[in-house]
């Protein structure tokens, strides 16, 4: 009798395909900062009615993605200035030590994921595609979390995660020239790595992290002026 073979995968609910849809958006910069969510006009154009449309956008409000203001209506988030220098600060502490302990608990596995993520900015770099290249530099620094051992750490800085990715795509994406500074830089850290030299490598991380802060700063201040 042959084995049975049982499918186990299981489906996406509705709340979270919706969920995914409109945090892909926020990320990929096709929905502005501040832009309003009206619930009908969302759930309808995505074809859901309200509920699992309130559980998806109650799940990004968690995520930090949008702002539920009562009687006036769901918002994607906004940063200030001062929520970009305080998300530039915890993202510093969480990947520093991330850092650390991916040196120490899986470096081979570390060093395999950068050099990968270093490989899709290059092919980004190529074509010309600034979203492209976001992604791929978003997954370069979450690398440094799959492989750190520490599943409080990863959690903490997915608390972040998708706020700085959208923040690397609103506000870097739109100024390619910043690529060279960061493509050098991201290549910089991966030598680094490799040689296992973490003082040189937390230097020019806090020193990338620092500038991708100031452009942020420079981007939001030129958008509200």
């Amino acid at each position: 009798m042959p084995p049975i073979q049982l499918d186990l995968t299981v489906p996406k609910s509705l709340s979270a395909a919706v969920e995914e849809r409109i945090r892909d958006a926020i990320v990929n910069a096709e929905l502005a900062f501040g832009q309003a969510l009206p619930e009908d006009g969302v759930g309808l154009a995505m074809g859901v009615s309200r509920t699992p449309m309130r559980e998806a956008l109650t799940r990004l409000q968690a995520q930090g993605l949008v702002v539920i203001v009562p009687k006036k209506g769901t918002f994607v988030f906004d940063p200030s200035p001062d929520d970009v220098d305080q998300l530039a600060a915890f993202r510093l502490m969480l990947e520093s030590e991330a850092v650390r302990l991916g040196l120490a608990v899986a470096p081979e596995a570390a060093l395999a994921g950068l050099r990968a993520a270093q490989g899709a900015m290059e092919q980004a770099r190529r074509s010309g595609d600034g979203r492209a290249y976001a992604r791929a530099d978003t997954v370069f620094h979450a690398s440094f979390f799959h492989h750190c051992g520490n599943a409080y750490l990863a959690k903490a800085y997915e608390s972040i995660a998708w706020q700085v990715a959208a923040l690397r795509a609103h506000l870097s994406v739109p100024r390619l020239h910043e690529q060279d500074t960061s493509f050098a830089e991201h290549a910089a850290m991966i030598g680094h790595f490799a040689a296992g030299e973490a003082e040189a490598l937390l230097a020019i991380l806090g020193r990338h992290i620092l500038r991708s802060a100031a452009v942020y700063r420079e981007a939001i201040r030129v958008r509200g002026a």
